[in-house]
């Protein structure tokens, strides 16, 4: 009984025969998706837009508008989460059959808090890639003056040495 170590390749690889010769003997990649998709057997979109809360069935917390202060919510947010873990724990102790509401209101607290952080991943993506350039652009540098300094050195070295050639 012989086996190969790797399967074969898959049959489409033929339409890739002469690409080496001629690239666009290829077939052009499949265009992008747009709107709705279906993956594993949930419903996805190709639009990168934040659904509100509302949209969401969850009541809002925190002011509505474009001016809001991220810092200020979250902290407040924070503390209210704190308020309603230690309401849950008192009442957990003195009447655990009225927990549930206590446990919506956490829930819709987190939520609120899910949906900020969400709202700054555009702040956090652009401060990344701002990052990342600033890095690039400073390890060419450096490479540029590396460069420069090579040359410098290599032409030292052909002065020398041509000096040395000269003195014979």
């Amino acid at each position: 009984m012989s086996s190969a170590s790797y399967p074969p390749p898959p049959p489409f690889y033929r339409l890739y025969k002469n690409y080496s010769q001629d690239p666009n003997s290829a077939p052009s990649p499949p265009p992008p998706i747009e709107g709705t998709y279906i993956c594993f057997g949930a419903t996805h979109t190709t639009d990168n837009v934040l659904p509100s809360l509302e949209e969401q069935g969850v009541r809002q917390l925190y002011p509505k508008g474009p001016n809001v202060d991220y810092k200020k919510e979250l902290r407040s947010l924070v503390g209210e989460l704190l308020l309603h873990l230690l309401e849950l724990a008192d009442i957990l102790i003195q009447r655990p059959s009225q927990f549930a509401r206590r446990v919506e209101e956490i829930s819709t607290v987190y939520k609120n808090m899910h949906h900020l952080l969400n709202s700054l991943r555009p702040h956090q993506a652009r401060a990344t890639l701002i990052h990342i350039m600033e890095l690039q652009i400073q390890r060419r540098k450096e490479a540029v003056e590396d460069i420069k300094r090579r040359r410098g050195e290599s032409q030292k070295l052909l002065k020398e040495s041509l000096a040395a050639l000269d003195g014979n």
